[in-house]
């Protein structure tokens, strides 16, 4: 009977409020979700909004909904942009980890960018206090990447991290718990979607959706020259005459298409080591700077930034990942690492 009771109790959970993805870690189950942060809207002539959809199955919808249906994206640029929807979406996966039983209200750590304006904060917690949480704690994302990509960031040594995500690249440089120097530039993965969409324009006068851009980053995508020459065909709508039509792209072009946002992502990386004290610059130059966030999965950036900087640069295991698995292990150092309740 007690152990049935004790499981209605909602366990402590961390999320990844990210622009592309949502990913939610569970104390003692690990990372339990990983869905797109998209939510599938209905109009009705009343001009009311119900939610048909969230995650993958809303995402699917992107670019292929009737007019009373729209698909939308609650966060721009690593911040909330609809606070009802962000709501709607977070509650949707707390349910979905949980279930509807729970007597309890979890207690929460939610990552947010470094530099988060104190709006935009109160907009964060406000949505997971309204989404079902009874306790919220931030944790600036540059710090639970490091944390989860196992880097001593309790030392007194420097600890490089490089965390690209949907909407933002976060670039700091940490040492005793603490974010030392930090840099967050407004690109990542939907900025090279739309560099290949500009491309296809473009080049090939084709129209294309973000689900086909983000398709050909994921196959063809590339930062860096090597022996693989790839290509695939591509469907879209002729910009000239407006009919379908199929071209055929391949790896070297997209890497051209992409040479803008990867050489933002290289730019932030050296400003912000001509910014860092000389002594944890030679840390650094021990350690490497050490990349996660799924941006980090194109091939050939770490080389890219590792020839750019003269300094070794490595992907974290599972990079996805790293950001919620650090604020997961931090929802047992709060009081350590300081977070902000």
């Amino acid at each position: 009977m007690m152990s049935s009771v004790f499981g209605l109790f909602s366990p402590d959970m961390a999320i990844d409020l990210g622009t592309a993805n949502t990913l939610v870690y569970v104390k003692g189950r690990g990372v339990v979700c990983n869905e797109p942060s998209v939510v599938a809207i209905h109009h009705d002539r009343k001009g009311n909004r119900r939610v048909v959809a969230v995650g993958t199955a809303a995402k699917a919808m992107l670019g292929r909904c009737p007019s009373d249906i729209t698909a939308v994206r609650p966060l721009r640029e690593g911040v909330i942009a609809d606070f009802e929807m962000a709501e709607q979406m977070l509650r949707h996966f707390i349910e979905r980890v949980n279930g509807r039983k729970s007597f309890v209200a979890p207690r929460m750590v939610v990552c947010i960018p470094y530099g988060t304006t104190e709006v935009e904060k109160r907009a964060v917690r406000e949505s997971a206090e309204s989404a079902g949480a009874r306790e919220v704690h931030l944790i600036e994302e540059p710090l639970a990447a490091a944390i989860g990509a196992d880097l001593p960031i309790t030392e007194p040594t420097g600890n490089m991290i490089v965390d690209i995500g949907g909407g933002t690249t976060e670039v700091a440089v940490i040492s005793m718990a603490g974010i030392v120097y930090s840099r967050s530039i407004k690109v990542g993965g939907d900025h090279m979607d739309e560099a290949i969409i500009q491309h296809m324009r473009r080049r090939h006068d084709l129209l294309i959706g973000p689900r086909t851009a983000e398709d050909i980053k994921i196959r063809l995508g590339n930062a860096l020259p090597d022996e693989r020459f790839e290509e695939m065909q591509v469907k879209g709508r002729d910009l000239v005459r407006g009919f379908p039509r199929t071209v055929t792209v391949h790896s070297d072009e997209i890497r051209d298409a992409l040479e803008e946002p990867t050489n933002l992502i290289i730019e932030a990386v050296r400003a912000s080591l001509e910014r860092t004290p000389p002594e944890l610059v030679g840390d650094i130059m021990e350690r490497g700077i050490i990349m996660t966030g799924g941006g980090a999965l194109l091939r050939g950036l770490d080389a890219c930034i590792s020839q750019a900087v003269n300094l070794p640069v490595l992907v974290a295991d599972d990079p996805q990942s790293a950001v919620v698995k650090g604020s997961g292990r931090a929802l047992e150092e709060i009081e350590l690492l300081g977070l902000v309740g």
